[in-house]
């Protein structure tokens, strides 16, 4: 049973790795990146935002579940991952086909964490953001987050590309 108001978002399983390494290397990285307003390859360089390692190891993390967005034909063009952490869900690994941007998919998702949030009794989500991601920031603000005032480091790992300028994080809660 799905307990989503979106029957097209379900849990994501290993089969899905290759599908959702790519829809988050697209969303954020390269040129494909640029098609919609999530890129950040004008502030890191490289097309690689993850690889299927480190999304294997998400989906088998305990207490972490990455839930999928499939259109019609079982594509799937979204995604979030969802990490509890005491009474927190810490809401990571968030994207959308650069394609659909704007289509309603990003709202969606962010939903179906608050329903999964509520499901595990979790209050509140959290999350970090590039800080000077201000259209990004500003679209989350308009759906509940409040910037909290931290800041954390956001460090080269040699996996995710080459930052053009020095990056830190914000974290953005709300409470549900």
């Amino acid at each position: 049973m799905n307990i989503f108001s979106d029957n097209r978002i379900s849990g994501a399983i290993n089969a899905d790795i290759p599908s959702l390494v790519g829809l988050l290397n697209s969303a954020y990285r390269g040129e494909d990146s640029k098609n919609g307003w999530t890129t950040e390859a004008h502030l890191i360089a490289g097309n690689v935002r993850t690889d299927a390692a480190a999304v294997e190891e998400v989906i088998k993390k305990d207490n972490s579940v990455i839930l999928k967005y499939s259109d019609e034909a079982g594509t799937i063009i979204g995604c979030v991952n969802l990490q509890q952490h005491g009474n927190k869900v810490y809401l990571g690994m968030f994207a959308v086909s650069p394609l659909l941007q704007g289509g309603g998919v990003g709202k969606k998702l962010l939903l179906a964490a608050e329903e999964y949030a509520l499901q595990i009794n979790c209050p509140v989500i959290y999350m970090t953001v590039i800080s000077v991601r201000t259209e990004l920031i500003d679209w989350y603000k308009r759906h509940g987050y409040e910037d909290k005032g931290e800041r954390k480091s956001f460090e080269e790992d040699g996996l995710t590309g080459k930052h053009l300028q020095q990056l830190e994080f914000l974290v953005l809660e709300k409470t549900i």
